[in-house]
């Protein structure tokens, strides 16, 4: 039998010997003809906890509509999700790098399972998308990645607001510059509705990355969650996912080295989260595309920093959005040749016709051009040294120094170091180092936004101090921090080896991270390391713990 984009399903549907399970489904609600059209399954991260993902239960009704008007049926289930905010500087953050994999597993599970034919993954926060695109990868079935779209702004006295002004402001509370009644007035208004963080944080970042990447509808994939154009462009997503099921466009056709490259400079022009080079390393292994850390740094060195979005920046990602979106800075890079045209999306047009429908808002300031960039150089540096021989990885969109060199204080988990931050323990000049917290000794990986937002709320600390961690840093983390140390403390990397005291110097200019003391020095100290105990001895964190990779390689599974 052929049936015009029906292929992975016509076991499961078709012919006499399937009447049991053409029967369930019909119990489902799906009606005999529903049965002989190409299957798409549709994967929501829906969840009520978070502003994130909660509406995404309308974006796959919409997605639906405009599946079934192009022929397709569509199947929706349900995956899990956390939330990076809420959980931030709580154990609870340890769940979230560990749910990309969750999420990834599950949905190959779901497509693998119901054959289906084509694949919509609808993402709000940040782990979702990788998540989602890694699926997509592993099956290599006709899909796309969905953004449910970002928050707007809050409103606080007339100015713009998000949630890391809340982050911030604990830090300014702690310290006495706002009263309780002014925290309050940060919490209830930065989150005004549904919509992932607004900022060019991680879920704006791995959006805007994967319409570069070419796996999300340029444009389409981009308007922001509770826009009054939303619901159209979301019922388009399904026509552009019928017609790749159609033509059998899949993501490994989409998915190249090139496209990665092309997703890598758009980060580095955008000041994008730190985020992002983990989850493009694990994506282009999911293709068995070679790509090294050290990619991020050439990449960046050589494409400048041109979008002036917060943190780095002034504008939000509906700014952004609204200047001319995904497909003004595709031509500006395409334009500029810090990005390769001819590769696919998975509209069936190449980036570059993509980008030849640009439209630039008359008078926008978000997207600019490559003749008076922000800075010469992208957003991102990759440090190696004593302290990481594999490397780690450093935010600089927002820097004003190039070099620190200062003692070291040592905290072995995320809390003693915030504590200290509070209680005014941290000195200028110092530089605070917290360990175990990396892939296999958080476990999980934990953001350090509740540390480096305080340090940031305090002015001394923030143009004096320097922080680097084998954990992560949010996407709106600001000021000189490296995260991302390989290999990490409770392996036995050179972190540590760091005791109070050591004189640590960052050297941006020579990529150079490291600890003063001798070789010989830094083997007696690790010669009897043993690692401290697992924190969780079994169930989903201990099969992480047996399985991850260093966060050189993506840390992945």
């Amino acid at each position: 039998m052929t049936i015009e984009g029906k292929r992975q399903s016509i076991p499961l549907t078709e012919g006499p010997d399937r009447a049991a399970s053409r029967s369930y489904l019909r119990g489902s609600g799906f009606s005999k003809e529903d049965l002989h059209k190409p299957i798409i399954g549709i994967a929501n991260t829906w969840t009520e906890i978070g502003t994130c993902n909660m509406h995404l239960r309308e974006i796959a009704e919409a997605l639906k509509e405009g599946i079934r008007e192009a022929g397709g049926t569509p199947m929706e289930f349900n995956t899990i999700t956390i939330s990076d905010g809420i959980t931030m500087g709580t154990q609870g953050m340890k769940a979230s790098l560990v749910s990309r994999e969750v999420i990834a597993d599950s949905i190959e599970l779901m497509a693998r399972g119901n054959l289906f034919d084509g694949l919509v993954g609808i993402g709000g926060c940040d782990k979702n998308m990788p998540g989602i695109i890694m699926a997509l990868c592993r099956l290599d079935i006709p899909g796309l990645m969905l953004y449910g779209g970002s928050i707007a702004p809050g409103k606080l006295n007339g100015v713009d607001i998000t949630i890391q002004d809340v982050f911030e402001g604990i830090g300014s509370h702690a310290a006495g510059r706002i009263d309780d009644a002014g925290l309050e007035a940060l919490e209830a208004n930065a989150c005004p509705g549904a919509g992932a963080c607004g900022g060019q944080f991680t879920a704006n970042t791995m959006a805007m990355s994967a319409e570069i990447l070419g796996i999300a509808p340029i444009k389409l994939s981009g308007v922001p969650a509770t826009a009054a154009d939303k619901h159209a462009a979301t019922r388009e997503a399904g026509h552009i996912l019928m017609d790749a099921v159609r033509a059998n466009r899949r993501p490994s056709q989409i998915i190249t080295r090139k496209s990665i490259e092309n997703a890598i400079a758009s980060v580095a022009a955008s000041g994008g989260s730190t985020n992002a080079v983990l989850h493009l390393l694990a994506i282009a292994r999911e293709l068995n595309i070679l790509l090294t850390i050290d990619d991020f740094d050439i990449i960046s060195k050589r494409t400048p920093y041109i979008c002036s979005l917060t943190p780095a920046g002034k504008f939000v990602a509906s700014d952004y959005q609204a200047a001319g979106g995904s497909r003004l800075l595709a031509k500006r890079l395409i334009d500029a040749g810090h990005a390769d045209g001819a590769t696919l999306t998975i509209s069936g047009k190449t980036l570059a016709e993509e980008a030849a429908l640009a439209r630039e808002t008359p008078g926008q300031e978000v997207i600019g051009r490559f003749e008076k960039p922000i800075k010469p150089n992208g957003g991102l540096v990759i440090l190696k040294g004593n302290l990481a021989p594999e490397g780690c990885v450093m935010k600089i969109a927002a820097a004003n120094r190039y070099e620190h060199r200062g003692p070291a204080r040592v905290f072995d988990t995320e809390e003693a170091c915030f504590a200290a931050v509070q209680s005014g323990q941290i000195k200028p000049g110092d530089v605070l180092v917290i360990r175990y917290e990396g892939p296999k000794g958080g476990p999980g990986m934990r953001e350090m936004l509740q540390v480096t937002a305080a340090i940031s709320s305090n002015a001394e600390l923030s143009a004096t101090v320097a922080l680097l961690t084998d954990g992560r840093f949010s996407g709106a983390t600001r000021g000189f921090t490296a995260g991302h140390v390989a290999p990490e403390a409770f392996v036995g990397g050179p972190i540590a080896a760091v005791r109070e005291g050591d004189i640590i110097h960052f050297d941006i200019p020579n990529r150079k991270l490291d600890i003063e003391i001798s070789e010989a020095e830094m083997a007696a100290r690790l010669k009897d390391f043993t690692p401290p105990a697992l924190r969780w001895p079994k169930g989903v964190f201990r099969k992480y713990v047996d399985r991850v990779s260093s966060a050189s390689e993506g840390a992945t599974t």
